[in-house]
């Protein structure tokens, strides 16, 4: 493994999405760990003053609801884990609220369960509102919906769930807070010879094998879970950074570039990622056909495609597919993807922003394909 080396992802990442496990958020079960909560307000408090957008993803709720309880074990009965999270869940949004306005900030409450990501339009409102949230200064704390979820639709743990908002909101890192230090080759506590693992690629087979399983009673996951929560981050180009949520100033720390725990690199750039897969999009909804001087806005590069430059829409898509873009010759200039329906996209071809309400009752974006979600061909 690469030895360790001055830590740049998130001290140049914009968007960063922190986890943290049950055992660091309520002190091994002990209940909410006041003092911990507020140290990480304080440090997200400090990023977003740097200017970088932080969300939290926070486990927790289940483990806090216990307590209240007074159960010393985690239930098995799904009905009683939905209800040890509705209890614990009251306790947790109301100590990140008052954490993070001690310090400045706004926050908000955001439930996912897998089907919100699954579904299409879900995972788009769920991904506008996230981003709304962040360009209004205010931390989203996100945990899984666990008084509505079952054994079909549960994320199964936090790390995956920290994995998945990260490609949701196309986050530049993943930082995930636990109780260990970071990955090591075998376990410490068994193996004399373990090496500290400072640097990887993340989604190298090679580290699957060094991880073991769940490490906790509270929690749901363990190192396995990590190292498979950053392989599916940089899948979208995120590069995931495992360390002790307990190390003093940790996240001040690595925004300054200091090499702490076990950094997993993303094998490409963000950008790269997810304009690879839409260029790569094999199966394609439908179509727009746009005038000459939307083509030359095109492919001048760095605009985003509007309604009033679309002349006709061709095919039966929703939001958030892949479409094609065609000149007025009928080739297909650029593709990406759709912020309308096309029965939506058919109301509003050829007409201004400011008219979008009035034809479909609400107003949304303005863009027909957003220049983020745009590829032009080759």
């Amino acid at each position: 493994m690469a030895q360790e080396q001055e830590n740049s992802t998130l001290r140049d990442a914009h968007r960063v999405v922190i986890k943290v496990g049950s055992s660091l958020v309520t002190n091994e079960g002990r209940g909410l760990d006041e003092a911990a909560i507020g140290e990480w307000c304080r440090q997200m408090a400090e990023l977003v003053r740097q200017g970088r957008e932080v969300i939290m993803v926070s486990s927790g709720a289940i483990a806090e609801g216990m307590k209240r309880l007074g159960w010393a074990k985690r239930p098995r009965e799904i009905h009683e884990l939905q209800a040890a999270a509705a209890v614990g869940q009251m306790g947790l949004a109301h100590m990140y609220e008052t954490k993070l306005r001690e310090n400045g900030l706004g926050s908000a409450q955001v439930l996912l369960t897998h089907a919100d990501l699954a579904d299409r339009e879900r995972y788009l409102n769920a991904r506008s509102t996230l981003l709304t949230l962040l360009k209004l200064g205010v931390v989203p704390v996100i945990n899984e919906n666990d008084t509505v979820v079952n054994d079909e639709i549960k994320f199964g743990d936090n790390d995956t769930l920290g994995a998945l908002v990260a490609n949701l909101v196309e986050a530049d890192a993943l930082v995930i807070l636990t109780d260990q230090k970071g990955l090591f080759t075998a376990d410490p506590r068994k193996d004399a010879n373990a090496e500290f693992v400072h640097v990887a690629r993340a989604g190298d087979a090679a580290l699957e094998a060094m991880a073991g399983g769940a490490g906790s009673s509270l929690g749901r996951g363990g190192m396995i879970t990590k190292i498979l929560a950053a392989k599916r981050a940089a899948g979208s180009g995120a590069s995931t950074v495992i360390a002790w949520g307990r190390e003093p100033d940790a996240l001040l720390r690595l925004s300054r570039g200091e090499a702490i725990g076990t950094l997993l690199l993303a094998p490409t750039q963000k950008t790269q990622a997810r304009k690879q897969w839409i260029a790569d999009h094999l199966q394609l909804r439908g179509a727009v056909t746009v005038d000459a001087g939307a083509v030359a806005r095109l492919q001048g590069g760095g605009s985003s495609l509007l309604p009033i430059g679309m002349v006709m829409v061709e095919g039966d898509f929703s939001r958030g597919d892949v479409i094609a873009i065609r000149d007025p010759q009928g080739r297909e200039i650029a593709r990406g993807l759709a912020n309308y329906a096309s029965t939506e996209a058919r109301l509003i071809c050829r007409k201004p922003s400011s008219a979008f309400e009035g034809l479909l009752g609400y107003a949304a974006e303005p863009e027909m394909v957003h220049r983020d979600n745009l590829v032009l061909k080759r």
